[in-house]
């Protein structure tokens, strides 16, 4: 089971990219996110058409996520628990019924910025939620992937100048801790159980000529529980996605199941 998660940066924008880059690449679950369309907006015609089953938990201009499978999904969940309050659209679950059943969490984590401030708040706010579904999912002891742009850099290593990011929220300790307080929990991180090099980047501005000068960072993540770990095979960044036709600035990163 090969498993992408992809911030496509408006389906609307990128509806061609989006379908050309399924087309080729064929991955069997994909988890987008900054869909920025209502869910009865959503061009599921045209991506059905592939072949895919179709799952939105959509917002209209910004946010939005969603699920594309190949495989039969059961007990789609849309929403992070633990506040009711909460009308971003930025997390959806589905289970994903291959040779086993891999429950899938596709999220959007929000940015913070500016921080110190309320938008900061709700971020790690929004991050000790996570936490408390991701124990959860846990303890149900089934394999399992938190997936999605995390809108945290872990460690220097995910990016190319970490000074440039020293008070920007997507850097700050707060937010790298909280990051850790989910690994805390029995998540793996996948691509540093493959990939333990720098320069492993999923993001780069669209601003400063950040692409050609490799200006970027490492946001993108699959989190895995103990089970889906045992499952791993390759996890890999697919870099020249940057480089294609009208080009989201984040780019698909995968991994692949043995289910």
């Amino acid at each position: 089971m090969r498993i992408a998660t992809y911030n496509i940066n408006g389906v609307r924008a990128r509806l061609e990219t989006l379908l050309a880059w399924l087309a080729d690449k064929a991955p069997d679950v994909v988890a987008l996110q900054e869909i920025k369309i209502v869910d009865e907006a959503f061009p599921r015609d045209e991506v059905e058409r592939l072949g895919y089953r179709v799952e939105t938990h959509g917002q209209k201009g910004f946010n939005g996520v969603a699920i594309l499978s190949r495989l039969p999904l059961e007990d789609v969940a849309r929403g992070l628990p633990g506040d009711d309050a909460d009308e971003q659209a930025r997390y959806i679950e589905a289970t994903v019924m291959g040779t086993r059943a891999v429950r899938v969490c596709g999220l959007y984590l929000p940015n913070g910025n500016p921080a110190p401030g309320p938008k900061y708040d709700y971020k790690l706010g929004w991050m000790e939620r996570l936490r408390t579904r991701a124990r959860d999912v846990l303890a149900s002891e089934e394999p399992a992937v938190f997936c999605g742009d995390f809108n945290v850099i872990p460690e220097p290593r995910d990016a190319r100048r970490p000074e440039a990011w020293r008070e920007d929220a997507l850097f700050l300790p707060q937010s790298r801790s909280a990051f850790r307080r989910l690994e805390a929990l029995g998540l793996y991180d996948a691509i540093r159980l493959r990939i333990h090099s720098p320069g492993a980047y999923s993001f780069w501005d669209y601003q400063a000529s950040s692409w050609e000068r490799d200006n970027g960072i490492r946001i993108d993540h699959h989190l895995l529980t103990p089970q889906a770990a045992d499952l791993l095979g390759e996890a890999w960044i697919e870099r020249e996605a940057r480089d294609g036709t009208k080009p989201s600035d984040h780019v698909p990163v995968w991994i692949e199941l043995d289910a």
